[in-house]
């Protein structure tokens, strides 16, 4: 996705700013976006972003409201740990009794912050050690001897029982990867946004169903509505697709439209950005498999198709493709044939 922001924009993602102010009040409103939160349904900007999109992590950013990349790096690192978020850091911070840079998010915030307290680096990496593994009250002997040390050291007794609740934690050198990498494709999705859209369906949606997709924010609505509706007793499919859907509708909100589905203008995969808007592709129909797409994509940059026979015969496309092209108007004003019959 990265790479194809970069052909599309010809801007390095690289050199994006990991200090923008615009793009990094997404993970905490969605005012840069332009929306507000009735609008997506969210009080943050960050669905499709990786590492910050789905619903468990949209609200641990509610929840502790991110200001800088640290903190970013630190609710990457309670997301990926077990019961380091849950159970744990949550609870606290909901207390008040500690704040998000206070709280244990990656294993290596226990071995500095032990060390800062003046335990011996070795004893305070062995006890960081014992706590990423979810050991610490495996080896009820052991622990009694970290905690005696710790207790000695002026540790608070709310973090060592943070300690004894983790059975998994994150490394901050991965979180700090992920958000980095997180951050870029989050820049363009408040700076580029056409790229950003066109991009991440092109690349991450692949529940993207046109059907209910480019016809507007009413039908995209009604289908969310129609899901939530269902509860668990969604399909699977449905499921997917309500993430996707989701993004949709914050592009419509934004102001931006999808183009018709052309059987010329359209590639085979990708959403390309064209007059101010994105045209979908010939595989984002359903039904219209991907293969089918590239013998279509293939067929027409040879020459234009003489009629729907000829369509047919070149792209190598059974009669059930050629009814979803005419269901979606692809094929408007081409004949059937292009035989003449001549009556005497």
């Amino acid at each position: 996705m990265i790479r194809m922001l970069y052909d599309i924009t010809g801007i390095d993602p690289t050199k994006v700013p990991l200090d923008d102010k615009e793009t990094m009040s997404i993970f905490s409103s969605t005012d840069a976006l332009g929306v507000t939160p009735e609008q997506i349904n969210s009080q943050v900007g960050t669905f499709g972003v990786p590492e910050f999109g789905t619903k468990f992590v949209r609200g641990m950013l509610v929840d502790t409201k991110p200001k800088t990349f640290n903190e970013l790096i630190s609710i990457s690192g309670l997301s990926h740990g077990t019961d380091v978020w849950l159970n744990n850091a949550q609870d606290l911070i909901n207390q008040g009794i500690v704040t998000l840079n206070d709280a244990i998010c990656c294993r290596d915030d226990i071995m500095i912050y032990l060390i800062k307290k003046e335990l011996p680096p070795n004893t305070a990496f062995k006890i960081m050690e014992t706590v990423r593994k979810g050991k610490a009250l495996k080896d009820p002997e052991k622990w009694a001897e970290f905690k005696a040390v710790m207790k000695e050291h002026d540790v608070p007794d709310w973090y060592i029982k943070s300690c004894e609740t983790i059975k998994y934690m994150f490394p901050k050198a991965h979180a700090a990867a992920y958000v980095t990498n997180a951050f870029r494709i989050a820049w363009f999705k408040v700076h580029e946004p056409l790229a950003y859209y066109a991009a991440f369906f092109s690349i991450r949606a692949d529940e993207f169903d046109s059907e209910y997709m480019i016809f507007g924010k009413d039908k995209v609505k009604n289908k969310m509505k129609e899901i939530d509706f269902a509860g668990n007793s969604a399909s699977q499919k449905d499921k997917g697709m309500y993430t996707i859907l989701e993004l949709v509708l914050e592009m419509y909100e934004r102001g931006f439209e999808f183009l018709p589905i052309d059987l010329y203008k359209s590639h085979s995969t990708k959403f390309l950005i064209e007059e101010g808007g994105i045209r979908p592709p010939l595989n984002s129909i359903p039904g219209l498999g991907t293969v089918a797409a590239e013998g279509i994509y293939s067929a027409r940059q040879e020459e234009e198709f003489e009629c729907i026979d000829d369509l047919q015969m070149r792209a190598k496309v059974g009669k059930s493709v050629i009814e979803l092209l005419q269901k979606f108007g692809c094929l408007k004003g081409m004949t059937q044939s292009n035989q003449l019959s001549l009556f005497v």
